[in-house]
């Protein structure tokens, strides 16, 4: 805990704008370290004229920008990743203390945004297009084409991570970039902001706006941009693909998640019991891809008796960091006393735990662990976004996979076994984006393409990997012919 250190002044919260920071115009807003509960950052959000002026900007530079051969565009990520490696613990402590993680999974989350850089880098040797004779003297090519100024609305959980799905790939690709964090984790930004100025992206090819609704609105509805990425809740995801869509533009949303893991008996208790716990425990549950449901089919005492082992381990602000509001406990902590009232069994009550000492005005919550919950209850169909998970009891394979399928998300889903003829069955029938296999927390690794299903996701495509670069750029598709033959054909 002596890592953490909450600042005792405030960070102004400023917007990035053709390569200078300015001072918002419109709500004025303060930022909550979710570890003290006192405020790290003040700032106003942007309204519609300092949007269309930052947007306006973001255009111009797109154009000279999508003129920079691709090599020299990834020598600046490759610059880029220099410095995010190297002031990596810089960074991790800003992230934590904004949004309550630890400060390894601060770091972890900055890592898996270099992943996502270094395949952006490597696109000057795999996406290089195609070009083919299709009938004498006839030549079709591809040829990858920026769309132009794109924006990306990120979610507050993952303040570095999440953004650096797509910074690279969408910017690497010949795009602006128009990036509006969240309102409760916008710190961030600021240093990310810098890196890439650092790193010599030219002025206005990035730009940050903050603020809430407003901007978000007035980002979306700019005829200059062309395409939109946003990932949070469902209902916001919905409202912001539906506005987008309205448009003509290109949306991709990722929404929420209820993550189900089916435990059989045969699963390795010590492997079920650290991925189980990790998966619902790991950044205080608030991930889109933590474990919300067990689904445990017949005698899988053992295993839930180590999960539990496992997760009683945890000390806050150690090993699992706070939640980001006293709003969100508050509605955890009644949420667990209606699964309660419903008849759940809390065999793991987070509602005791103890806060870090001196962090005792933060917004805290242990892992908590509901047994003998109804499939048809609060607890086990509603998104909580925290460190609780929902044990199920099931009979049978066929009866998980029915409560799994009839879940409205469709993120992740996980299966803890030994044996390889079972956990195929659950991943053929699973109705989820990414699956996993004896995995608690099954996020693709690039060049593999992150996104779910159903009402996880509203759009078409997948945020990163080689999946997302259809979704950043359009494919031109060329056809030449210079010389008469001899021979012809319907081609001709």
């Amino acid at each position: 805990m002596s890592d953490i250190q909450v600042p005792e002044k405030p960070t102004e919260v400023t917007h990035l704008i053709k390569g200078k920071w300015e001072a918002g115009n419109s709500e004025s807003y303060s930022v909550h370290s979710p570890y003290s509960g006192s405020i790290v950052g003040e700032g106003k959000g942007a309204d519609s004229s300092l949007v269309d002026k930052a947007v306006t900007a973001a255009n111009e530079a797109q154009k000279a920008w999508a003129n920079t051969p691709l090599k020299e565009r990834t020598g600046v990520m490759f610059k880029l990743r220099e410095i995010l490696l190297r002031d990596i613990d810089k960074i991790a402590k800003v992230v934590s203390v904004e949004n309550g993680k630890t400060l390894g999974e601060s770091k972890a989350g900055i890592m898996k945004g270099v992943e996502v850089l270094e395949y952006a880098i490597s696109l000057q040797n795999l996406d290089s297009g195609a070009k083919m004779e299709v009938s004498r003297g006839v030549f079709c090519e591809y040829r990858r084409e920026p769309l132009g100024v794109i924006a990306n609305i990120t979610p507050f959980n993952f303040p570095a991570m999440v953004p650096m799905w797509t910074l690279p790939i969408a910017i690497t690709l010949g795009n602006s970039y128009v990036w509006k964090p969240s309102e409760k984790t916008p710190l961030t930004s600021l240093y990310i902001g810098e890196a890439f100025k650092e790193a010599g992206l030219p002025n206005g090819v990035l730009t940050i706006l903050n603020g809430g609704v407003e901007t978000v609105n007035a980002i979306i509805d700019h005829p200059f941009v062309k395409a939109i990425g946003f990932v949070g809740s469902s209902k916001v995801a919905k409202l912001v693909y539906s506005r987008a869509a309205a448009l003509g533009k290109r949306v991709l949303a990722l929404g929420g998640a209820k993550n189900h893991i089916v435990l059989l008996p045969d699963a390795d208790p010590e492997i079920a019991g650290r991925g189980i716990s990790d998966s619902f425990t790991g950044c205080a549950g608030q991930r889109c891809m933590a474990a919300s449901v067990l689904l445990a089919v017949g005698d899988t005492q053992k295993q839930i008796d180590a999960i539990v082992t496992r997760a009683k381990s945890l000390t806050l602000g150690k090993d699992m960091g706070a939640i980001i509001t006293k709003e969100q406990v508050d509605f955890l902590n009644q949420a667990i006393t209606r699964a309660e009232e419903a008849g759940a069994k809390v065999i793991l009550d987070g509602r005791d735990a103890t806060a870090p000492k001196g962090f005792e005005g933060g917004y805290w919550l242990g892992p908590t662990i509901l047994d003998g919950v109804d499939p048809g209850s609060e607890a086990s169909k509603v998104e909580l976004f925290g460190p609780v998970i929902s044990i199920v009891r099931v009979e049978s394979i066929s009866e998980a996979m029915k409560i799994e399928n009839e879940n409205e998300y469709g993120n992740a889903c996980s299966v803890f076994t030994t044996n390889g003829a079972l956990a195929e069955k659950v991943v053929s029938s699973a109705s989820a984006g990414m699956v996993g296999v004896n995995i608690g927390v099954p996020v693709p690794r690039e060049p593999f393409s992150f996104g779910g299903v159903n009402h996880s996701k509203f759009g078409h495509g997948d945020i990163t990997g080689t999946n997302s670069l259809n979704f950043w750029s359009d494919m031109k598709k060329v056809t030449t012919k210079w010389e008469s033959q001899k021979d012809s054909n319907w081609m001709s």
